[in-house]
């Protein structure tokens, strides 16, 4: 049509050329704009699933009359605990343990014997059906979850980790800390050395999930963000089962000190690493059936005894 129009003398080239050019720039933003509203729908899509999320109500609410202790002394009882995740299924039976402020009890036993349980109830991820978990003789039923939660530090076995920065993954432990106490907390960890030879230091980032790092490196971080939060109550669940020996050594090393008048429940299938706790606590099948220190239990000749060798072996290489 332009050629035609040229060719009648109603049109200048110059102007079909000119005319090309603005429909092209206008085509363009017109596909931009339409990239742009796809990217607002996906993001409203998120955006309606994150709050939907954010008002689900908790399975386990909050008792009208909850309370919110400023301090903990760190003191936790279990009462005749019984506890399953499926009615028959039974998990813990009339499971009792008294933890004195300022413990290290370590939960050794077979997969299976209720380990995991044990620390899931303390911090109150789920109510039991019989008995009852004191902190401070206060039913934690009774407290506010936001508020007993606060007082604690949980290292679980799967680690996660967001994809900011590995200085902000530690630093979600405590709002407000400083950069000062970050790098003091991974070098509790024994995550400083690697932090500082990453090409950006506490600010490359983690990947989504951690992808960045190895198994190790990830568990290290979990356990720097712990201690950021100075809880009164620290729960290592499998924390250290992904460090090679070396590192491991070192953080057990760390916790010596770090441990100091804070209540500390570790539950660990490498025996070796929890020989220093003040008590070991032997489970089977939902009960207690052995506890004392680490050479009593040796000495008793019973579960313990079996589980310990038989890590030993597997440790050294021998078939079981």
């Amino acid at each position: 049509m332009g050629a035609s129009e040229i060719l009648a003398g109603r049109l200048q080239t110059d102007g079909l050329f000119a005319f090309i050019i603005a429909m092209q720039a206008a085509a363009n933003q017109v596909n931009r704009l339409s990239r742009v509203m796809l990217s607002l729908q996906q993001g409203e899509a998120a955006g309606r699933r994150i709050l939907d999320l954010l008002e689900t109500a908790s399975d386990i609410p909050d008792a009208p009359d909850a309370v919110a202790p400023e301090r903990l002394l760190g003191h936790v009882t279990f009462d005749n605990v019984s506890f399953a995740y499926e009615p028959e299924r039974p998990v813990l039976r009339g499971f009792s343990l008294d933890i004195k402020p300022g413990e290290v009890v370590a939960l050794a036993g077979p997969s299976g014997s209720g380990k995991t349980t044990v620390a899931n109830l303390v911090a109150r991820l789920y109510d039991v059906q019989e008995g009852a978990v004191l902190v401070d003789g206060v039913d934690v039923r009774q407290m506010k979850q936001t508020a007993l939660r606060s007082h604690m530090g949980i290292v679980p076995q799967e680690t996660f980790l967001f994809g900011a920065s590995i200085g902000e993954n530690i630093g979600y432990g405590r709002d407000g800390a400083t950069e000062q106490e970050i790098v003091a907390a991974a070098r509790a960890a024994n995550a400083d050395g690697f932090v500082q030879e990453l090409p950006e230091g506490y600010n490359t980032p983690a990947g989504e999930r951690g992808a960045k790092l190895s198994g190790g490196q990830r568990q290290r971080i979990a356990i720097a963000r712990a201690f950021l939060r100075d809880p009164r109550i620290l729960i290592l669940d499998e924390a250290t089962s992904a460090l090679d020996r070396e590192s491991e050594a070192a953080v057990h090393r760390t916790l010596a000190t770090l441990l100091e008048g804070r209540t500390a429940l570790i539950i660990a299938h490498r025996l070796s690493t929890i020989r220093n706790a003040d008590r070991i606590v032997v489970m089977d099948s939902g009960r207690i059936v052995e506890q004392g220190t680490h050479d009593e239990l040796l000495a008793a000749d019973g579960l313990y005894r079996r589980l310990y060798e038989s890590a030993e072996q597997a440790e050294a290489g021998h078939p079981l």
